[in-house]
């Protein structure tokens, strides 16, 4: 098995190698699996101290502090996040109150004077826990205000705060995307999942950077702060270590420490999230997902939902599906019904390229989370196809993996791209092994999501695997797969090429560890062209 993989390794490089990169019209690809010989590349999957500066706080009073900014659902308007004040963990805390201090930006595209101003709102959240023992959080107070009537690709220099105290930041700056248009992209736009705050971590970000993204897609999983309980102690393996605790802690801290060390980057960069397992939180009440609501800027209204679960926006001639895994997906619900809606509303002589994005994915072959939400595939997988969506983005296995175009697990030309990035250094580690192998075959009734519920994954009835659950080697929708930490980058070139490049974190920087041409046929490949128009 082994020399086969080398032996097919050998091929597919070779055409790298000789000058030109592969496209999807070489496709499909024969599997390759690449293994990592030394457990040493896999990374440092340590978390940072509370001691190391780049988490520390190093403002003062209410100066703004874990500056962000992240796309509306046009070019013309962006969302700049920040927090002030601090947060607090303990027993009888008193929040703070977000009346008491402005959301104030002040930009322009000169450095002086900052000459236009936007105001927004402020809120805080809570992580409570009615089991005695555990501490409860309260953040500090978060801020979002929306900038409009701004320019296409086009710097911008701002400062948020709060003008009258005076606590107003530092100078940062940001620039927009390109007006929509069949000729018009962003450059680079650095795609991560399951991130977390390890040292691994920092080295896909510094790899990131070195690659200048215009945009970054983080696909869910993004803190892990549910590693760790109350107290600050934490584990690789949560229900490992922890499996007599009346609920599962967190120890929402660690946002903060994450917001701290991604303010470099994403105070400049915008990023935008969809929430993954790792957000769910539940605390009192039955309440889920209150950190990554309340943190992060999300265009929810603008794109006509009604949900920070589900949005879409777009960046030039890309229009991007951010779609909820862990809500309602079926086909009476809001999501769905939403989607439909979005996807008519595409006129797609204007944005052709539909890229869609959730956390965990439909055609993972790892034994880690397989086929784990196989029920929103059967309820959404049919609709995405007709509308011609032409990449799937996705996180959730600790892993790489590039299907080859497929469609109801056949190859199909007009099936989209699968890319699985859940490899961003999370303190998990990396999953290795995989489902087709022996013995690594999960019992079916293992594999719904705990969260979501319901059963769909069954017995394929047709093709190699038939009768069975898994594959008994690598499925032939699977075109490449390692585990090592990284990220990608997807450099949409004009309307029917985009090249899509994998790097590895112990690669030299700019190094491609997977690199193809995602390729588009129109002719060969029609799709539905309803537009509704706003």
């Amino acid at each position: 098995m082994e020399s086969t993989v080398f032996l097919l390794l050998l091929s597919f490089t070779a055409v790298v190698t000789d000058g030109r990169i592969p496209t999807t019209l070489d496709g499909p690809f024969e599997p390759v699996t690449v293994s990592v010989a030394d457990d040493g590349f896999r990374g440092h999957a340590v978390d940072l101290p509370d001691s190391d500066p780049r988490v520390q706080r190093t403002v003062e009073g209410f100066q703004p502090e874990q500056i962000s900014v992240s796309l509306s659902a046009t070019y013309d308007s962006v969302w700049i996040s920040w927090i002030t004040g601090e947060f607090q963990i303990g027993d009888n805390l008193k929040p703070l109150d977000p009346k008491n201090i402005a959301s104030v930006v002040r930009y322009g595209r000169l450095k002086f004077p900052l000459a236009r101003e936007a105001k927004g709102y402020s809120l805080t959240y809570s992580q409570l826990y009615p089991f005695e023992g555990l501490q409860n959080y309260t953040s500090g107070v978060i801020h979002h205000v929306r900038l409009t009537g701004l320019k296409p690709d086009t710097l911008y220099y701002y400062r948020c705060g709060d003008p009258s105290i005076p606590a107003m930041s530092d100078l940062h700056y940001f620039k927009t995307m390109p007006i929509p248009g069949p000729r018009s992209y962003p450059k680079r736009i650095a795609v991560v999942g399951d991130l977390g705050l390890t040292y691994n971590t920092t080295s896909t970000i510094s790899h990131m950077m070195s690659n200048n993204p215009d945009l970054i897609l983080l696909v869910g999983d993004v803190s892990y702060a549910n590693l760790y309980l109350t107290n600050g102690s934490g584990s690789d393996c949560y229900s490992c270590s922890f499996s007599q605790t009346p609920i599962h802690e967190t120890y929402q801290p660690r946002w903060d420490y994450w917001g701290r060390f991604m303010q470099p980057l994403v105070s400049k960069v915008p990023i935008m999230v969809i929430e993954g397992n790792h957000e769910i939180e539940l605390q009192a009440e039955n309440k889920a997902f209150e950190a990554y609501n309340a943190r992060f800027g999300f265009p929810s209204q603008e794109s006509g939902s009604s949900s920070n679960f589900y949005y879409s926006f777009s960046a030039g001639g890309i229009h991007f599906l951010m779609l909820g895994a862990y809500i309602s997906y079926n086909k009476s619900s809001a999501q769905y019904k939403w989607l439909e809606r979005d996807l008519a509303s595409v006129d797609r002589k204007v944005t052709p390229w539909l890229v869609a994005t959730w956390h965990a994915p439909w055609y993972g072959t790892y034994t880690a989370h397989y086929r784990e939400v196989e029920c929103m595939r059967v309820e959404m997988e049919e609709l995405l196809y007709n509308y011609g969506v032409d990449i799937f983005l996705n996180g959730h296995v600790h892993a790489y993996e590039r299907s080859n175009r497929v469609y109801n697990y056949t190859l199909d030309p007009c099936g989209p791209v699968h890319i699985t990035v859940g490899d961003g250094g999370n303190r998990e580690k990396m999953a290795i092994s995989h489902a087709d192998e022996p013995g690594n075959c999960p019992d079916p009734y293992d594999t719904p999501d705990d969260y979501m519920g319901g059963f769909c994954a069954f017995n394929f009835t047709s093709g190699p695997a038939a009768g069975k659950f898994c594959w008994d080697e690598q499925p032939e929708y699977s075109a490449y797969r390692e585990s090592s930490f990284g990220h990608g980058i997807l450099e949409v070139k004009n309307e029917t090429h985009a090249l899509w490049t994998w790097h590895r974190n112990q690669d030299l920087y700019k190094k491609a560890g997977d690199q193809i041409y995602i390729v588009k046929e129109p002719e060969r490949c029609p799709i539905c062209s309803t537009v509704i128009n706003d």
